[in-house]
């Protein structure tokens, strides 16, 4: 019997016949402190590492866990990102709305549960913790005909654009 790794059987790996399928389809019970940890490990690897071994990280995040989003956003598949934004914050009760076209997806989040998790629970959320989403966007847009802009509209609060590249 072969021995597999967690990610090798517990995710579905996206293949010619499976194009569209992303491995990022939890179910079951949302686990906001997750939130709260990374919140905290952000600021401990900037202040022990600094921003840019933080950003290495969050890039290497939009490389190596979201490879399979970035091969379809290669191929010109970018709703796939929208099915992803609609799964997560579903998921996890925010407030926002996604628009989309052939050509462009703006998603605007008007609440963002993770934000407003992190600031009750640790009274001040890092003044870094949205540079997951910022970083890892244009990690995985790298590379790609297509650009992610994430523009931070306040607190708890930011729209995201992915487009084709000018």
């Amino acid at each position: 019997m072969q021995k597999h790794s967690l990610q090798e059987s517990q995710f579905t790996k996206v293949t010619d016949k499976n194009p569209i399928s992303l491995r990022y389809r939890d179910k079951g019970n949302v686990h906001m402190d997750f939130h709260g940890a990374t919140n905290t490990t952000i600021n401990f690897i900037i202040e022990k590492y600094g921003i840019e071994t933080m950003n290495d990280i969050f890039k290497k995040v939009g490389n190596d866990v979201y490879a399979d989003m970035k091969k379809h956003i290669q191929s010109g598949n970018i709703k796939v990102l929208a099915e992803h934004w609609q799964h997560f914050f579903d998921r996890e009760g925010a407030d926002f709305s996604i628009s989309t076209n052939d050509d462009e997806i703006i998603l605007t989040v008007k609440r963002c549960t993770a934000y407003e998790h992190v600031k009750k629970l640790v009274g001040k959320v890092s003044s870094n913790f949205c540079d997951q989403t910022i970083k890892t966007n244009e990690a995985i847009a790298e590379g790609t005909p297509y650009e992610i802009k994430t523009e931070i509209l306040g607190e708890a609060s930011c729209k995201q654009i992915i487009r084709k590249r000018l």
